[in-house]
C-alpha cells in the first residue's frame, strides 16, 4: 500500500555531508510523523530525529547542530541534512513514516528499506 523510498546514502570522508532524501508513495491520505533511524554495526536501531506534519523537528541530543530533519509535504518526502559527518555516524539509516491511507483512516508505520552510510576517517 505504502512504499518509501530512500538514496542520498554513500561514502564520505569526515567532516563532509551528505543528504538523505526518502519519499513515499502509494495509496496516502495523510502523513503524520516521519523521522529517521540509524542502526550501527553491533548496535540496536536507534532514533535519530523525527518532523511532524507541521514541521517541528525532534532531534537526538547528540546530533543537534550537526543533523537537520525537514519534509516537503506535497512531495511525501522527509530529508536528513547531516553536516560534519564523523566516523561514528556511520550506520544503515532507516526512513520511519506514519501514514493513514485512503481506505483505512488510522496511522501505521512503514519503514524504508535503508540505505548505508559509511563515513571514513
Amino acid at each position: 500500500q505504502v512504499q518509501l523510498v530512500e538514496s542520498g546514502g554513500g561514502l564520505v570522508q569526515a567532516g563532509g555531508s551528505l543528504r538523505l532524501s526518502c519519499a513515499a508513495s502509494g495509496s496516502i491520505f495523510s502523513i503524520n510523523v516521519m523521522g529517521w533511524y540509524r542502526q550501527a554495526p553491533g548496535k540496536q536501531r536507534e532514533l535519530v530525529g523525527t518532523i511532524t506534519s507541521g514541521g517541528s523537528p525532534n532531534y537526538r541530543d547528540s546530533l543537534k547542530g550537526r543533523f537537520t530533519i525537514s519534509r516537503d509535504n506535497a512531495k511525501n518526502t522527509v530529508y536528513l541534512q547531516m553536516n560534519s559527518l564523523k566516523p561514528e555516524d556511520t550506520a544503515v539509516y532507516y526512513c520511519n513514516a506514519q501514514v493513514a491511507t485512503t481506505t483505512t483512516p488510522r496511522f501505521f508505520n512503514y519503514w524504508g528499506q535503508g540505505t548505508q552510510v559509511t563515513v571514513s576517517s
